[in-house]
């Protein structure tokens, strides 16, 4: 999934976006206010990674701002403060979380961030699940049919993202989308590719087959009320 770190102490920053790409995270990064706006606004971002205190426009301004406007992505509030009062002025202004620099630990910040991304697509659970196919988002791992499957963070990504979508289409430039960073080089038929490679793994010796095309709109992961006799 796709986040925005805005973060203007460029040695946290670079620390904290390596340890969320490791983690599987696309990952662009702003560093005051200004630039934070014009990328929450012209990307699709699935959480927003938002420290308070930034030039130009700081940061609890900035929410402000997207609330008034009709931004609803999930924002995280970053803050050396940890004043009691400091986390309920984020909250009310329209942060979804809050979480103090003072001794930041990065598992915690990364399961913030998932169950961020979880209530953005109202799932409680950590583990969704697709006929016999079990994706646990906490631990991202995967399991078929009782069995181990192992998937690269791309490729777990991509799977990650179907599921969240399950029973509809997305497009190639929806998964582009959220699945890659500013930064990537690769040209958008790189989807197709990681489409098949996850066909290899996840439905090459299993039934039903889960991973479907629909032809000049995208892909989907199967749903409920799409059975096996039904799909092509």
């Amino acid at each position: 999934m796709r986040v925005l770190l805005v973060e203007d102490h460029q040695p946290l920053a670079k620390a904290l976006r390596q340890g969320m790409e490791e983690e599987g995270f696309a990952v662009d990064v702003a560093t005051d206010g200004e630039e934070a706006d014009v990328k929450c606004r012209s990307t699709a971002y699935d959480v927003v990674v938002l420290d308070v205190m930034l030039p130009k426009v700081d940061g609890l301004s900035l929410l402000k701002r997207w609330r008034a406007s009709g931004v609803n992505t999930h924002v995280l509030m970053l803050t050396a403060k940890s004043e009691t009062a400091d986390k309920v002025t984020g909250l009310d202004t329209g942060a979804d979380d809050y979480l103090s620099k003072a001794n930041l630990d990065l598992e915690e910040l990364f399961a913030r961030i998932r169950a961020l991304i979880r209530r953005g697509h109202q799932q409680k659970d950590p583990v969704l699940r697709c006929y016999d196919l079990e994706i646990d988002t906490a631990a991202r791992t995967v399991r078929r049919a009782g069995r181990s499957i192992h998937l690269t963070p791309r490729e777990y990504a991509l799977l990650e993202f179907l599921a969240f979508h399950r029973g509809k289409v997305v497009t190639r430039s929806m998964i582009w989308e959220h699945l890659y960073d500013e930064y990537d080089e690769n040209t958008s038929n790189v989807v197709d590719v990681y489409i098949r490679y996850l066909r290899n793994k996840v439905d090459k010796e299993f039934d039903p087959q889960l991973i479907l095309t629909r032809w000049g709109e995208g892909y989907m992961l199967r749903g409920e009320d799409d059975p096996p006799a039904a799909a092509k």
